[in-house]
């Protein structure tokens, strides 16, 4: 079985920075692209970056120069350093990874979801 696990959200006045981590645990072999998404009430969820494995990244329009996507493969663990945060960041930040269980094996993984809250 595999899991992803993230921390570190919470409440942030507008400006303000916050670092959210998600580590990945179980039967693993190999782990390809991760990522962040976003869901705001009554919204769709959004993408927020992603990385792949050897370290290329993408970002929603909205993120670029404020958040950084990061990982760590010894740890099986991807970060988001969000900077300058603003009240429409609100929202549950969900982190996502297509994990190979099996060299043939593999799936796409969703976090619990950690909730972002700034306010103005």
């Amino acid at each position: 079985q595999v899991q992803l696990v993230e921390s570190g959200g919470g409440s942030v006045q507008a400006g303000g920075s916050l670092r959210l981590s998600c580590a990945a645990s179980g039967v693993i072999y190999a782990i390809n692209n991760m990522g962040w998404y976003r869901q705001a009430p009554g919204k769709q969820r959004e993408l927020v970056a992603t990385i792949t494995s050897v370290g290329s990244t993408n970002y929603a329009d909205s993120e670029k120069g404020r958040f950084t996507i990061s990982r760590d493969n010894a740890k099986n663990t991807v970060y988001l350093q969000m900077n300058s945060l603003k009240p429409e960041d609100t929202a549950v930040y969900y982190c996502n990874a297509y994990i190979l269980r099996s060299r043939w094996v593999g799936n796409d993984y969703w976090g619990q979801g950690t909730q972002v809250t700034v306010s103005s």
